[in-house]
């Protein structure tokens, strides 16, 4: 899917297909942005803005080329540009199912073609990926607990960040179990997510004002999609 720009960030990210299309021309394959300036909830001066740029050869040459353009965009307007080549999009795909799989689903086309649009994913791909990312942010979660010695506030910060980052797995492995949510905004995959496994997610939606419980309600999410996708794997 595709979305409109916001007014703040178009005419930049314009300037900048326009010059990496000057500078690189054929090599030049794709350019695209994802993430929350295409999805939504993008704030101006505070979030980055995720792009990916298909090159033919991203030889040292060619990235030299471009690398002060690169930079002044990083450092001033906060693009974030990650460089592919265009033959190891599909070569790839086994092991960035997820990430592509949300690239795919909703960019906004800067330059070039869709350099995503045929590429295929496996279920199986999308599993083994959806539990190790679940897995970890279990892992990182207790570390959290640890490292807060106690301090409401200190994890409330932790889960919150954990809960924005289970957004794309949930996501995926909804869609996986061919339950699918709505769209993927964190609001809706929750609800869905209570729906589906009949958690209480309503504590991760205010963690301040309940950490303990909010916390309690990530765990037991976490353990019903872990047990979840594990049978799925036979």
């Amino acid at each position: 899917m595709t979305k409109k720009l916001p007014a703040a960030a178009e005419m930049k990210l314009g300037e900048l297909a326009k010059t990496l299309e000057n500078q690189l021309g054929k090599n030049l394959v794709s350019l695209l942005a994802y993430g929350s300036v295409a999805r939504g909830g993008w704030v101006e001066g505070r979030s980055d803005v995720d792009l990916v740029l298909v090159l033919k050869d991203p030889s040292p040459k060619v990235l030299l080329s471009i690398a002060n353009t690169l930079t002044i965009a990083r450092t001033a307007l906060q693009f974030e540009t990650m460089i592919l080549k265009e033959d190891e999009i599909h070569r790839a795909a086994d092991v960035f199912p997820l990430f592509y799989d949300d690239i795919r689903s909703c960019h906004v086309l800067l330059a070039g073609k869709d350099a995503f649009a045929n590429l295929e994913i496996s279920d199986a791909h999308r599993r083994v990926r959806i539990e190790q990312e679940l897995r970890e942010v279990q892992i990182r979660l207790r570390r959290a607990v640890v490292d807060s010695l106690g301090s409401e506030s200190h994890v409330a910060g932790a889960i919150e960040r954990k809960i924005k980052q289970i957004r794309g797995p949930v996501f995926a492995l909804l869609a996986l179990r061919k339950t699918p949510a709505a769209n993927d905004e964190l609001k809706t995959v929750l609800a869905k997510a209570h729906e589906v496994w009949n958690v209480d997610v309503a504590p991760m939606q205010d963690v301040r004002k309940d950490p303990p419980k909010a916390l309690d309600a990530l765990n037991d999410l976490l353990w019903r999609m872990i047990d979840e996708v594990d049978r799925m794997e036979g």
